[in-house]
């Protein structure tokens, strides 16, 4: 019986797209003997459709995808099985010969199901868009040809494993037998599923090269890539297809096994998706994942068609897959390609000066802290040594440093995560940290301004400034001589922060880094919250599409201080929040004046000194004349060519100072019975940063004056540091290398053995009473110093009892010290010397006499430290040190992690088969993996993506056949 061939025609859209696909449908050499058009849209295009003369219109009411579309129109036209299907959309436009080809093709050769054409690019018919599909190993749809340019090195290949749907001659018979395209697929690998079960039931998938189709991928056939919110579907889509083909294609006893992976899968493949910088792909893939598990019905089904329909084995179908080699060779090349002609980024370091600026600072700091580089650690000020050992930091870190028997440890300072960080850098020794910190302040800071404006210019010069004025910035230098770690820190880092906040809205490794660094700022000097945050959302403001990768910079500082933030707000206590962590270090009052050019009590007092030699008489205020060229610089980038980023940098320093302003009037922390106030150093280096940003920018406008404005400025500001530089040289400052221990070497030794072990630490006063301290292990550490209790304003009824039972111990012969040893694992009492006043010793006479006379009170004797005396009568264990990781400790860390993968540099990643991405950029559209990273970037929120549509039948209330 002579055999007819039906081109089904999928129109979504219409429009000059159509016009084209009409026109080369009816110019072909060997015309359709039906010709069946499926209007999946409500749109008319009838009278697009008068150039093929009589044909079949089908109308759907609803959406369909390509392969429901085809089933429809083979159901509403009559034919034989022996009659061959000619699938099509609007996106194709086959030359004049191609429907002859593929006829001539399946006539010649009964053993061929499926008859593919050569796919090329609708806008540049010089390249490949597709010759036949094929999968690796484990089910990745991969194309054969991967948008390559057209030089007929393909042209001898025919036998696949899979097509794309495109312009494909299909037997009728074949289709019905199997059932159609599986519409669990959706419109991702329809084709290709319908290919292998093809070739399951014993035919042939061939790709004609001599037939030629220009495609242009717009929705109809493939899931449509215009936007991000498409995109988004898009990705979904397409794992939900793998997903699916998997469970299909698994033998029965492995399908148990891929199922109960799918979760743990989706989560590697998330951890990768942080990798690869695509993380608008972890939400579309959970969705998909979990469909997988839910539908159970749809793989069921499919399982039952294949074992319905297959004739040969699997094992058949291993020659046409993926050769590992040939991916390994295509991926190197990919890479190649996009290290070549992809966008430069380099900073050209060396080139402008960035290593000798490297250089410059390195030598300044050792030379000014050459007496810091054979300590074991640094203390003074608000500095203690970190703990001996590095699992206390981080259960420090974790749960904060309480104990069982402690009521006052709890939620753990976000500075905690800070410091366990920093001891793990020096994870020989932790620490011997402070003394890196130290070492390495100058230099990082001097990098980090470095390159926060390498964003705003590229000369040298231009960045040089800023590097050398935040390196010798007056807020660090006196944070470097008191001893303050959090506003060290804070320092170093606001630099390399404000670096990444200006190249977050483009890059997620920007982004990334943001958050980590802005979490480590707000941790180190909790004062600076409010005006980083208000930064923030200006930068927000100012990012357009990159708005998503700026809302992630908040996420890890959220997760750190929630717990905090609740226990304080329990407490009634939400300005302690603001609280400097570590030690309580008192200052004396600084007037705005000084607050505004950063002039602290440290450099206030070195200018005193060398202004004396110089001349009496004269002020330290003086002094104030070498910031004014900075000032003044920084000023004149209002009428800089980069107007707006001058305003919003002086505006950034107006915060910064406001910051410092306010500091000077909170204080929320206690030190035994004397209020400390916030340090406003940490508002100045804000401050201090912005202005040299301002300056750069007004000297990136200065033209030919720029390099003698750049040198004024510069010296100024060597000279306005020099005299505090060399009191930290001269040891002139609080901060000094500190010993081996603190505590007695009896007590260091049996702390290594039960860390848990306390000491009750009498230190006598001048109004004639005594600080009572209970210090656990080998000594106080700067991790222990937790802010929930240096900013509780009341003694609990615990403290008080505590108290009033030291105060027995200290002038009663029969105080009894089991009291509170049992709870609180008291094992030694140390008697600290006073200062030689009259009220000290006469105090410390009498504790060492009450003591002494105590039956329950072992003397051990004098130490370096004070006189010690030893519990004879403990009998309890030590309180447990350290609590398990907690719920919250392990969503803390969660988030952590995943902003650390996001934030690692990794090379640019094209993947094997994704043409559709160069296609869309040839086009000028937004490329898929960007809309997809962008998925969130959008201002207005979007809804959830639609559901795939179901297969649609052609029932009569839904669908109008004509005859036209």
């Amino acid at each position: 019986m002579f055999s007819t061939t039906t081109a089904i025609l999928v129109v979504h859209r219409g429009g000059e797209q159509l016009d084209r696909a009409v026109a080369a449908l009816a110019a072909q050499t060997r015309t359709p003997d039906q010709i069946a058009v499926v209007l999946a849209d409500t749109a008319d295009v009838r009278a697009a459709l008068a150039p093929l003369g009589p044909c079949v219109v089908i109308e759907s009411a609803s959406h369909l995808t390509f392969g429901a579309a085809v089933d429809l129109a083979e159901r509403a036209v009559a034919g034989h099985p022996e009659d061959r299907l000619w699938l099509l959309s609007e996106d194709t436009v086959p030359a004049p010969d191609v429907l002859a080809t593929l006829v001539t093709t399946l006539d010649n050769s009964a053993s061929v199901a499926m008859a593919a054409p050569k796919l090329l690019n609708a806008d540049d018919p010089t390249r490949l868009f597709g010759m036949g599909r094929t999968v690796t190993r484990l089910g990745r749809s991969v194309a054969i040809a991967d948008d390559e340019l057209d030089q007929g090195q393909h042209d001898g290949l025919s036998d696949v494993l899979g097509v794309d749907p495109a312009g494909v001659l299909i037997r009728r018979s074949v289709w019905t037998s199997l059932g159609g395209f599986d519409q669990a697929l959706g419109a991702v690998d329809d084709a290709l599923d319908f290919a292998v079960r093809a070739r399951l039931a014993g035919h042939r998938v061939i790709v004609v090269p001599e037939a030629r189709v220009e495609f242009a991928p717009g929705g109809v056939i493939g899931p449509s890539y215009g936007n991000a919110r498409a995109m988004r579907r898009r990705a979904q889509a397409e794992r939900r297809a793998q997903l699916h083909r998997r469970l299909t294609w698994a033998p029965a006893t492995a399908v148990p096994l891929h199922w109960a992976a799918l979760l743990p899968l989706w989560l590697c493949r998330a951890v990768g998706s942080l990798l690869a910088k695509t993380p608008g792909r972890i939400l579309p893939e959970l969705r998909a994942t979990l469909a997988a598990v839910v539908q159970w019905g749809r793989v069921a089904n499919a399982r039952r068609m294949v074992r319905r329909t297959r004739t040969t084995g699997w094992s058949s179908l291993a020659p046409l897959r993926a050769d590992p080699v040939v991916l390994r060779r295509r991926a190197r090349l990919d890479k190649d390609t996009q290290r070549a002609y992809g966008p430069r980024t380099e900073l050209e370091f060396l080139s402008t000066g960035g290593g000798w600026v490297l250089l410059g600072s390195g030598a300044l700091s050792l030379v000014v802290l050459f007496w810091a580089l054979t300590a074991p650690t640094l203390v003074g000020g608000g500095l203690l040594p970190l703990s001996e050992r590095l699992t206390a930091l981080w259960e420090h870190a974790a749960t904060g440093p309480g104990t069982n028997a402690d009521p006052f440890g709890g939620a753990a300072d976000p500075f905690a995560v800070v410091l366990a960080l920093l001891g793990s850098v020096a994870f020989w020794a932790p620490p011997f940290a402070m003394v890196l910190l130290w070492l390495v302040a100058i230099p990082a800071s001097a990098m980090g301004a470095w390159f926060a404006a390498s964003r705003l210019h590229a000369r040298g010069s231009v960045r040089a400034v800023a590097a050398i004025g935040y390196a010798v910035a007056p807020p660090l230098l006196g944070a470097l001589g008191d001893g303050r770690p959090g506003a060290v820190v804070a320092h170093v880092l606001l630099g390399w922060l404000a670096y990444a906040l200006l190249g977050a809205k483009r890059s997620w490794v920007a982004a990334g880094a943001a958050a980590l660094l802005f979490a480590a700022v707000t941790a180190a000097a909790p004062s600076l919250t409010l005006a980083l945050v208000v930064v923030w959302l200006v930068a927000m403001a100012v990012a357009g599409r990159g708005i998503a990768r700026l809302v992630l910079v908040i996420v890890p500082a959220v997760a750190l201080w929630a717990p905090l933030v609740l226990a304080q707000l329990l407490r009634q206590t939400p300005l302690a929040l603001l609280a400097d962590p570590g030690v309580p270090t008192a200052h004396a009052p600084i007037a705005p004046g000084r607050l505004a050019t950063g002039l602290s009590d440290l450099q206030a007092a070195a200018w005193q000194s060398v202004l004396n030699v110089i001349g009496a008489g004269l002020d330290a205020r003086w002094a104030l004349l070498l910031a004014v060229p900075l000032v003044a610089v920084a000023v004149c980038a209002v009428a800089a060519g980069r107007g707006i980023a001058g305003v919003l940098a002086l505006a950034a320093a107006l915060f910064g100072f406001a910051t410092a302003v306010a500091a000077e009037h909170i204080s929320v922390a206690v030190h035994g019975d004397t209020a400390v106030g916030l340090w406003p150093g940490a508002g100045q280096s804000l401050m201090w940063l912005a202005l040299l940003l301002a300056a750069a920018i007004a000297l990136a406008a200065a033209g030919r004056i720029r390099s003698l404005l750049a040198t004024v400025v510069a010296a100024t500001l060597l000279a306005y540091a020099a005299p505090v530089l060399f009191a930290i040289a001269a040891q002139r400052v609080t901060v000094h290398p500190g010993g081996e221990r603190d505590m007695p070497a009896l007590v260091s030794a049996e702390a290594e053995r039960d860390p848990g072990l306390t000491t009750l630490v009498i230190a006598p006063t001048r109004d004639a009473g005594a600080r009572l301290t209970l210090v656990q292990g080998a000594g106080d550490t700067l991790d222990s110093v937790s802010t929930l209790r240096t900013t509780r304003q009341q003694l609990s009824d615990d403290e008080r009892r505590f108290a009033a039972w030291a105060g027995d111990l200290i002038t009663r012969a029969d105080a009894d010290p089991t009291q509170v040893a049992t709870g609180t694992g008291l094992r030694f009492v140390l008697l600290r010397p006073g200062d030689g006043s009259a009220e000290e010793t006469q105090l410390g006479v009498r504790a060492a006499a009450a003591l002494d006379a105590n039956g329950k009170l072992a003397p051990v004797g004098d130490t370096e430290f004070g006189r010690l005396w030893r519990v004879t009568s403990a009998t309890a264990d030590a309180p447990r040190v350290g609590e398990p990781l907690t719920w919250v400790s392990v969503g803390q860390l969660a988030v952590i992690a995943g902003v650390l993968l996001l934030s690692i540099p990794t090379g640019a990643h094209v993947s094997a088969g994704q043409r559709i991405d160069r296609l869309v950029r040839r086009r000028g559209r937004k490329r898929p993996a960007d809309a997809i990273s962008d998925a969130s970037a959008e201002p207005e929120p979007e809804p959830e993506p639609e559901p795939e549509p179901e297969p649609a039948q052609p029932a009569a209330a839904e669908n109008e056949v004509t005859h036209g």
